[in-house]
């Protein structure tokens, strides 16, 4: 969500946690690019008036490289406003003031036309880029590819991509799947990341799983991450 005035974006942010939405907020266009670049996101809520760079640049900047629903958000009610916005690629529009429950039932309306069926389970998806690990059948899917993991892949791959492009420890990963660092030995969890790093290999991801001696293991990801 990109809103700079500070109270509607801190209330905004909010009621969307509060509905089970995972949120990322900033009050600029700049700002909101960088945050696009850096992170993947279902649906981007976008303000027309923004500091540094304005929404419907913003908007055009989007749309160059990828076509995430946009919802825009304005004061202006021109039907002008609204066709040079659409027109630009945004998926709707709403006008200030607004309800929440108004917002909500936009956002719930996007993401069905662009996900279809998927949008109903797009809580329980862990994402990097196109690959996706589902907490409902603990699938992981790549485009048309799926695998099925167990339950102990599943959970050390969710939290190495919840936390990719970091290092975590192989204690915070023991604990992740084992519950307890005590009767665990260590050989098991470096068995389980060796069968994970196979099954990114088969699915053409060679050397995402980085792994420092004394610190732990990194899901590495970037745009190009996928040999």
């Amino acid at each position: 969500m990109v809103e700079d005035h500070e109270d509607v974006n801190a209330m905004l942010t909010e009621l969307f946690e509060q509905a089970d939405y995972q949120v990322t907020s900033v009050m600029d266009g700049v700002e909101g690019y960088r945050a696009f670049l850096q992170n993947e996101f279902d649906i981007v809520l976008l303000d027309i008036m923004l500091p540094y760079k304005s929404g419907d640049e913003l908007l055009k900047e989007i749309r160059a490289i990828s076509d995430v629903p946009v919802v825009m958000i304005s004061a202006k009610d021109l039907v002008s406003t609204k066709i040079d916005l659409l027109r630009l690629g945004a998926d709707d529009y709403i006008t200030k003031p607004f309800t929440f429950e108004m917002l909500q039932s936009k956002v719930k309306a996007v993401t069905r036309r662009a996900y279809g069926e998927y949008a109903t389970k797009v809580q329980n998806l862990t994402c990097a880029g196109d690959l996706c690990i589902d907490a409902d059948t603990l699938v992981l899917t790549f485009h048309t590819k799926k695998i099925n993991l167990s339950k102990n892949e599943y959970k050390l791959l969710k939290k190495l991509i919840d936390n990719k492009n970091s290092f975590v420890s192989r204690e915070e990963l023991i604990e992740e799947v084992w519950d307890s660092i005590t009767f665990v030995e260590d050989n098991t969890l470096t068995v389980n990341i060796t069968r994970i790093k196979h099954i990114l290999f088969e699915l053409g991801f060679d050397d995402v799983i980085k792994s420092k001696r004394g610190v732990g293991y990194m899901f590495y990801y970037s745009n190009s991450t996928r040999s």
